[in-house]
């Protein structure tokens, strides 16, 4: 009763070392008069003792503490379904739906100097080469880390001390990893932009924007910037709409470095 979940964890998780055996005992006093939360975490230290089972952990810990009821039922459910990481990227997907379309007047003083969000995330797809080769991070183990990293990285910053990190420890980047890296920035961009998905593919760039019904976007001015662009470069740019989802096709779009410089060019164009 003196220790939260994570913690007991934790504590458990600094005996043993490599192909060093070891066990972790926890005095507990009688069962019977303790709380029900504190039944609950010794529970849950007994069922999840399998190397990996830290978000299950993780996930008992909100269930018993208590993490509101945001989405209207049980949260550990959805959690459970779903899992954790896609569980918060659909509640940040809703939050901010609600907040551009139905609660847009509420938070308009509170979105004043900020820079206006209508996605929560940008799904990329390519066809191009886009890896980390096995010449280059021999270990499979190390490759799936550094893709996790990539795939879970936002900031800017974040990017470069990563490319410094790979450098530093396996020399120079090899030119597959470094249009990979370039991912990063080109998601930021894209969601900035109002982008939901953004396909490179035979040579041509498509992107996706929110849907139809989403008027504030259509009148912001990230999508006054990409009008700006097509009046621009009219020869290359293709609008469509389909099922009330609208979607720009831009030529000549051979890999991740020009795709990042043509939405970067986007963004300094003004709005019309």
């Amino acid at each position: 009763q003196n220790f939260g979940l994570s913690e007991l964890h934790q504590l458990r998780g600094r005996v043993g070392r490599s192909s060093r055996k070891a066990f972790c005992y926890l005095l507990v006093p009688p069962v019977k008069p303790l709380s029900v939360a504190a039944r609950r975490r010794l529970q849950a230290i007994e069922s999840f003792s399998d190397l990996g089972a830290g978000i299950h952990i993780a996930m008992q810990d909100l269930d018993i503490r208590g993490a509101g009821n945001l989405l209207g039922a049980e949260q550990s459910g959805f959690i459970a379904d779903l899992g954790y990481e896609t569980y918060q990227k659909i509640l940040k997907e809703s939050v901010l739906e609600l907040k551009t379309e139905e609660f847009g007047d509420t938070f308009t003083d509170e979105n004043d100097g900020k820079v206006e969000e209508f996605v929560a995330d940008c799904t990329i797809e390519s066809d191009m080469e886009l890896r980390i080769p096995a010449d280059y991070v021999p270990q499979e183990g190390e490759r799936i880390s550094l893709y996790q990293e990539l795939d879970n990285m936002e900031r800017l910053q974040d990017v470069e001390a990563f490319r410094d990190r790979l450098c530093d420890r396996f020399g120079a980047i090899p030119l597959v990893t470094q249009e990979l890296i370039l991912i990063v920035p080109l998601r930021s961009a894209a969601k900035r932009l109002g982008i939901e998905k953004l396909y490179l593919k035979q040579g041509k760039m498509f992107l996706y924007f929110v849907d139809g019904a989403n008027q504030a976007y259509y009148h912001s001015t990230a999508f006054g910037r990409v009008i700006n662009y097509m009046q621009l470069h009219a020869n290359r740019c293709q609008i469509r709409e389909k099922n009330g989802k609208r979607s720009l096709i831009i030529d000549s779009v051979a890999s991740v470095e020009t795709a990042l410089h043509i939405l970067t060019t986007i963004h300094s164009l003004p709005a019309i």
